[in-house]
């Protein structure tokens, strides 16, 4: 009888020294030890992509994009690498793979790839042999058989896209959070982990600033269906499932964009603009209208190069902050969050609606005091709800 497979994730910091290698080790051994068959994929270690992205602007401060992808995708294999050495050492048979080795195909988009097809012989046959498979993240090959890398995020995604392929039980990803909360903790003290979080709200989140998973990744795992698990590497916890595609609350999270800027122009430039847009390669933009002018949204990383095309555009621009409440009933209660904000003396300056999310864009200064006072209202309150509702129905 076959036993069940997982796929096991481990971000850049989890692999950050030997020390912290080990650990992952030992958690890839529990997996392999309770009967599962166990596939590895690896981040570079913590640090090691700048620096080489660093290295190789020191040469040409425009790197060519298919010696950059050969480059950037020697971080991966050496995290493959130690720490299939790693499980040699404790008693585990492992084998390391590079993408191109572990037959991962993508489209021909150097530094941003899709993976386009995954021939799983490779990993099926060393699994047949009882070994752990350890595979590179973020790589793979073309058509033509060029190392290819698939832009940040780019290890979630080959996790879960071996995770379809390999029909597995579930994909772990392991990072340095304990699962996925209901807000930033960092900026909002009574963000709560959420034990579970549908596709749809996940998606949304991620979308909106949310950054415990990337965009792809949970886009992949949500069109075939792959539950995912975020974990800690450094706490014992059965961290976050995401699944299903049913929203099961009202209003489930908060994600928060900082550092954005709005660019104000006639309203009669926006198509012209968000054409420009596209071709530079800002994935990213809301629009925000008014009857004469209509302002773009933009990460402030992305600003500089869209201004060199549209300045003559632009009539003003403006540092904002975004926060965005993502549940089923969001924009009916738009004017209530306006309303609870202004009694804190925090000014919304628009609103951007979306089908599962409604974005609130504030002053850059506001934007922490504002998530506090939304979670309170609308996460904490909501859960202190629930709560007495249950004891009143248990008796």
């Amino acid at each position: 009888m076959k036993r069940p497979l997982i796929v096991q994730k481990f971000g850049g910091t989890s692999v950050g020294s030997v020390e912290r290698i080990h650990n992952a080790a030992e958690h890839v051994i529990r997996a392999k030890t309770s009967g599962k068959q166990v596939v590895v994929v690896v981040s570079a270690m913590s640090g090691e992509t700048n620096r080489l992205v660093e290295l190789a602007k020191q040469i040409d401060k425009v790197p060519n994009v298919r010696e950059l992808d050969v480059l950037l995708s020697t971080g991966e294999q050496i995290s493959m690498a130690l720490l299939s050495m790693t499980l040699s050492k404790l008693g585990h048979a492992a084998v390391s793979l590079t993408g191109g080795q572990a037959r991962i195909t993508t489209n021909n988009n150097h530094n941003n790839a899709t993976i386009s097809h995954i021939d799983t012989s490779v990993i099926d046959d060393y699994l047949a042999q009882d070994k752990i498979v350890i595979v590179a993240g973020f790589q793979g090959i073309n058509d033509i058989g060029d190392i290819t890398t698939l832009g940040r995020g780019g290890s979630d995604t080959t996790a879960v896209a071996l995770a379809g392929a390999l029909n597995a039980q579930e994909c772990q990803i392991f990072t340095d959070v304990d699962g996925v909360y209901s807000c930033d903790p960092r900026i909002v003290s009574k963000a709560q982990k959420l034990d579970t979080i549908d596709f749809p709200t996940m998606h949304e989140m991620a979308h909106k600033g949310a950054k415990v998973l990337h965009l792809p990744c949970v886009a992949y795992a949500w069109k075939h269906q792959v539950p995912l698990r975020v974990l800690s590497s450094f706490e014992d916890g059965e961290g976050t499932l995401v699944a299903g595609i049913e929203s099961k609350q009202g209003i489930s999270g908060l994600a928060i964009r900082k550092q954005m800027v709005a660019l104000t122009v006639l309203a009669e430039h926006a198509d012209n603009i968000d054409k420009q847009r596209k071709m530079l390669g800002v994935a990213d933009g809301h629009w925000v209208t008014d009857s004469t002018y209509k302002r773009l949204l933009v990460g402030a990383d992305c600003c500089d190069k869209l201004r060199m095309v549209i300045d003559d555009k632009v009539e003003a621009t403006q540092d904002v902050a975004l926060l965005t409440l993502v549940g089923a009933n969001t924009k009916e209660q738009a004017s209530q969050y306006q309303q609870l904000l202004n009694l804190s003396d925090i000014s919304v300056l628009h609103f951007c609606e979306d089908k599962h999310s409604i974005t609130l864009v504030l002053e850059p200064g506001t934007i922490d005091k504002a998530a506090n006072v939304l979670h309170d209202n609308y996460i904490i309150a909501s859960e202190s709800v629930l709560r007495e509702e249950k004891q009143v129905h248990l008796g």
